[in-house]
């Protein structure tokens, strides 16, 4: 991997289509910004629609090159596995690429990056395991079978806040099943996925597989979800990009698989140990700044426990140390983007306005170093009501608003109050409640007595305005592919078709 954060810094990066970079025909690049001091830090193409096209058909003629289409499924895997095998070997640049784009801690980017590996192997060996299936149909002599064959050029666009993660959960099952892939990473951090890029040839993988078109969702984005030559999209983001996108690709009766917003409410009953129940809820909100689709925002806590949860919760919050993302013991680095800041600033004061209470938190720091970048304190907002707009919209940012309620029916009609379905998480020592909260709660994912526990293995994905299709597990291997139905007619004999002959 050429690509370092040496060679970034002040550098004009390009995109990758067919193999190689290219300047952005329109000769336009967009400065990408630090987190910690907002100040440009490097530069990156700006797509448009003639830069699209070429990578779609770039990714169209590879679909149909014998290089990749003839590869036997077991080949597909290998190159799969040393795309693997490059990304550990990367994994600490890699790390520091994305914490210095999009603020992530260091820490946490290492260990994302080791772990990534792992999806890309589960995968490859995925490979040579779709297969179709026989069906017995009411006709002698004749064989009726499905194939399953890769579904075409794959357009993804990927957010900011983990990028190569959420690369990785679609990207992976794409090539062992044999499609091709358009990118669009966001604005907002695209030297992770470029610089991955670069590990798709390195690994063998032909050019064309893999295109990275960097860019803005108004030109670059626009232009892909409105390509006819994409057979489907993938979206991780916001439910109004969302719907854009969908309307987009509807124009073109292309599907998509999409991942949105989320409002996911953090149950806490008065049977479970308070300490642990709060380094939940903790993990929950605060991990990564909130920057996550799944960050359990609404913590509906049983009255008995309310006051002494709150008091724990406010406590264990005072102790979070936000700080810059490469220093070891930070524990909260800042928002990605200015934008990002001034939307969680907006919300902490209108449930000011509207009457909930600042416990701890509730403002950017304004001292030394960290004045300088985009941070905000954890914070934590009681007297807050299900009603109040920072309860109701997706703040993306380290606020979690604290309810009490008073009976399990109560209870799951508050969590359930919600346009999103995506996470849920529920801390309880009675199974029984456990598992009538995993039934009835509205939500595509279900933690008990934990909180963002996710493995690549298993299905996820949301309901409601929380988007629709799965990634993980061997369900994603079917979102991404297509089934061909064949029948034989091996009889010998074909009937003369104006004679019907009654069973």
């Amino acid at each position: 991997m050429k690509t370092t954060v040496k060679t970034l810094e002040g550098s004009r990066q390009d995109l990758f289509i067919d193999g190689r970079f290219v300047a952005p025909k329109s000769g336009v690049y967009l400065p990408s910004y630090d987190p910690t001091t907002a100040e440009p830090w490097y530069a990156f193409a700006q797509g448009d629609a003639a830069d699209v096209d070429a990578a779609v058909r770039s990714a169209r003629a590879a679909l149909v090159n014998p290089a990749w289409r003839r590869l036997t499924q077991t080949d597909r895997g290998k190159l799969v596995r040393r795309l693997a095998e490059l990304v550990l070997e990367n994994a600490d640049e890699l790390a520091m690429i994305e914490c210095r784009d999009n603020g992530k801690l260091l820490k946490e980017m290492r260990a994302q990056m080791r772990a990534i590996p792992d999806s890309y192997l589960y995968f490859a060996g995925m490979a040579d395991k779709l297969q179709g299936d026989t069906i017995p149909v009411n006709k002698l002599d004749t064989l009726n079978f499905n194939l399953c064959e890769p579904i075409g050029v794959v357009g993804m666009i990927i957010p900011w806040n983990s990028p190569l993660m959420m690369l990785t959960g679609t990207l992976a099952p794409c090539l062992a099943i044999g499609n091709t892939i358009v990118v669009k990473p966001s604005e907002h951090a695209t030297a992770s996925t470029l610089a991955l890029a670069e590990l798709v040839i390195e690994a063998g993988i032909p050019p064309g597989v893999v295109n990275v078109v960097t860019g803005d969702g108004t030109t670059t984005g626009d232009a892909l979800t409105r390509h006819p030559g994409i057979a489907k999209y993938v979206f991780t983001g916001s439910t109004f990009t969302g719907r854009k996108i969908a309307g987009n690709a509807a124009e073109n009766l292309v599907p998509c698989q999409m991942e949105l917003g989320g409002k996911s409410p953090h149950v806490i009953f008065s049977d479970v140990d308070i300490d642990k129940a709060v380094n939940g809820v903790v993990s929950g909100v605060f991990a990564a700044a909130g920057q996550t689709c799944v960050a359990g925002s609404r913590c509906f806590v049983e009255q008995p426990i309310y006051d002494r949860f709150v008091e724990a919760l406010v406590a264990r919050t005072q102790r979070i140390k936000v700080g810059h993302p490469q220093v070891e013991d930070t524990d909260i680095g800042p928002l990605a983007l200015s934008a990002q800041l001034a939307k969680v600033e907006d919300y902490v004061a209108s449930g000011v306005r509207e009457g909930a209470k600042i416990a701890a938190g509730g403002r950017k720091p304004q001292d030394g170093e960290l004045a300088r970048g985009w941070y905000f304190e954890p914070t934590v907002m009681t007297e807050a009501s299900n009603t109040m707009r920072f309860m109701r919209e997706e703040i993306f940012g380290p606020v979690v608003g604290v309810v009490p309620f008073k009976s399990e029916e109560e209870m799951i009609a508050l969590a359930n109050d919600t346009e999103y379905g995506l996470a849920s998480g529920i801390w309880t020592q009675n199974i029984d409640r456990a598992m009538r909260f995993a039934r009835n709660i509205e939500a595509g994912t279900v933690w008990i007595n934990t909180y963002r526990s996710a493995a690549y293995m298993s299905a996820n994905g949301g309901m409601k305005n929380s988007g629709y299709g799965r990634r993980g597990g061997f369900e994603v291997m079917r979102e991404f592919s297509r089934l061909k139905n064949v029948v034989i007619d091996y009889s010998g004999a074909m009937q003369d078709p104006f004679v019907i002959r009654l069973r």
